[in-house]
């Protein structure tokens, strides 16, 4: 497949997500006459997937023809377009629809603890590298427009100390059973992290927006599950609602990896204790549904109870919390199997009102879309 991250300059690109397998995408190199040099079989990669790099870079990723959606967990590409992601493109990201209502909880076969009070979310305080340095906002292209969502710096068994996994949302990434794979997927940690207001960001530089830089996905995997069920409403696919990216810097980052650009990376705990047995887990995101803008960092902390949507479905945890849209795929920090601090879950679902989210729990389909993301940059 493709080997690492393919650069164009221009404004725009194309991204994805894929599960177990496959591989990353490409490098470019300068022509030196300020164009791109692109190897030839990254050239025929691209081919194969029906991407005319030229035409790609000047708009074609804007056509969302279903017949040419690319949706398979091997058919994740993502060109970097330069300086797509600037601060403008970033305020105005949207949230992504994830609802669920009342109808869509019947089927629960008596395992649905009773609805939790709802948490009020509050105000992580900036700088918000200082509290929470592995969190982040994912942006990416969908037939929608540009979207935003939450996500996590994440360890990497294969490059201990040297991660570049970041944990978000299956629906983060790929549109489940009705379309493919995102476009123009990047990761920007601590995101705003002077807690700067709506009107401070309308002037705001790339480097305020981004101090630690945007950094865009070579690759990426989410469940077979969220591939063929996943739906944006109703709960459809929501306990396999889960992702992992690989990420690359636009801009140099001196050799440095996600991880160490950073500071941080948690832990992914996939053998934490039972929904009855974890006293307290903490939600944290970017809200961006009204009451909330999206431009700052929220968290909640309550004691999980048991949510299911489908009685053929694992059980998924669910808190009280206030956020809305905008903070999926966030991290859901607890105490793992070893009493450290883990990531333990992600912000997938939430009720239409808002009062609470759901999340994932992870198990043996998420630990195998993990080690396969992992494996594929393994010494890299």
């Amino acid at each position: 497949m493709l080997a690492s991250a393919l650069l164009l300059t221009a404004t725009a690109c194309d991204s994805g997500d894929a599960e177990a397998g496959g591989e990353a995408s490409a490098t470019a190199a300068d022509d030196g006459k300020g164009g791109i040099r692109i190897p030839d079989h990254i050239k025929e990669k691209l081919k194969e997937h029906g991407i005319d790099v030229d035409r790609w870079k000047d708009g074609a990723w804007k056509d969302w023809d279903k017949d040419d959606w690319l949706r398979e967990a091997q058919d994740f590409v993502n060109p970097i377009i330069e300086d797509l992601w600037d601060p403008d493109r970033m305020r105005d990201a949207e949230e992504p629809d994830q609802e669920v209502r009342d109808s869509d909880l019947a089927d629960d076969s008596g395992v649905t603890d009773p609805e939790p009070r709802p948490v009020e979310a509050k105000a992580v305080p900036p700088k918000y590298h200082d509290s929470a340095a592995t969190a982040g906002k994912v942006f990416f292209d969908s037939p929608e427009g540009q979207m935003v969502c939450s996500a996590t710096v994440v360890e990497d068994p294969a490059n201990p100390g040297k991660s570049n996994l970041v944990w978000t949302a299956g629906h983060c990434v790929h549109a489940g059973k009705k379309g493919g794979w995102y476009r123009n997927l990047a990761f920007v940690p601590s995101y705003n992290d002077t807690g700067m207001s709506n009107e401070e960001l309308q002037t705001a530089s790339k480097e305020e927006v981004a101090p630690y830089g945007v950094w865009w996905a070579d690759w990426a995997g989410t469940s077979q599950q969220w591939i063929e069920q996943g739906g944006s409403t109703g709960g459809d696919g929501a306990s396999y609602d889960f992702a992992v990216i690989h990420v690359t810097p636009e801009e140099g980052s001196g050799g440095k990896s996600l991880e160490e650009t950073v500071g941080s990376a948690l832990p992914v705990d996939f053998d934490a204790p039972s929904v009855q047995k974890v006293p307290s887990v903490k939600a944290i995101g970017y809200p961006a549904a009204p009451p909330y803008d999206g431009q700052t960092l929220y968290q909640c902390e309550d004691r999980p109870g048991r949510l299911s949507i489908a009685a053929a479905d694992p059980t998924m945890y669910r808190i009280g919390c206030t956020m809305t849209g905008g903070s999926s795929g966030g991290g859901w920090v607890a105490a793992g199997s070893d009493g450290k601090p883990a990531l333990v879950s992600n912000t997938s679902i939430g009720p239409v009102t808002a009062g609470w989210l759901a999340g994932p729990r992870l198990g043996k389909e998420a630990e195998g879309v993990y080690d396969a993301v992992s494996d594929k940059f393994a010494g890299q």
